[in-house]
C-alpha cells in the first residue's frame, strides 16, 4: 500500500469535516418555516458544501487509492458527533461512542483486508 502523505491525510479530514457540516445546515433548515428565505438559504449551503466535498473527493482519489481514502470515511461520523455536541448541545452517549468506534474499526479492518 502506498504511504499517505500529511497533505493527503489533511485533505481527507478537511473533506469529511465539510461533508459532515451538511448535517448542521440541514438541521438549521429544519428549524425554519418550509420554503422560507432562511430555509432556502440553509439548503443552498448544503448543496454548496456537497459540491465542495465532491471536488475534494475527486482530488483525493487522484493521489491515493479508494481503499486508503475509505479508511478515513468513518471520521465523518466523529465530526458529526462533535458538531452535534458543541453546536446543538446534544448529549453524546456511551452507545454513540461505542457505535462510532465499532464502525471505525470495521472500516479499517475491511480496508486493510482488501489490500492484501
Amino acid at each position: 500500500m502506498k504511504r499517505l502523505s500529511f497533505a493527503s491525510i489533511a485533505l481527507l479530514f478537511i473533506a469529511f469535516a465539510i461533508y459532515s457540516s451538511t448535517g448542521i445546515f440541514s438541521k438549521l433548515a429544519s428549524m425554519q418555516d418550509f420554503l422560507s428565505m432562511n430555509y432556502c438559504f440553509f439548503l443552498a449551503i448544503v448543496i454548496l458544501m456537497l459540491a465542495i466535498y465532491a471536488v475534494l473527493w475527486q482530488m483525493i482519489l487522484k493521489s491515493i487509492s479508494l481503499t486508503q481514502a475509505y479508511l478515513f470515511k468513518s471520521s465523518a461520523m466523529i465530526f458529526g458527533l462533535l458538531y452535534a455536541h458543541y453546536l446543538f448541545n446534544e448529549h453524546i452517549s456511551l452507545q454513540n461512542i461505542v457505535g462510532a468506534s465499532i464502525i471505525f474499526v470495521g472500516v479499517t479492518i475491511n480496508s486493510f483486508s482488501q489490500t492484501t
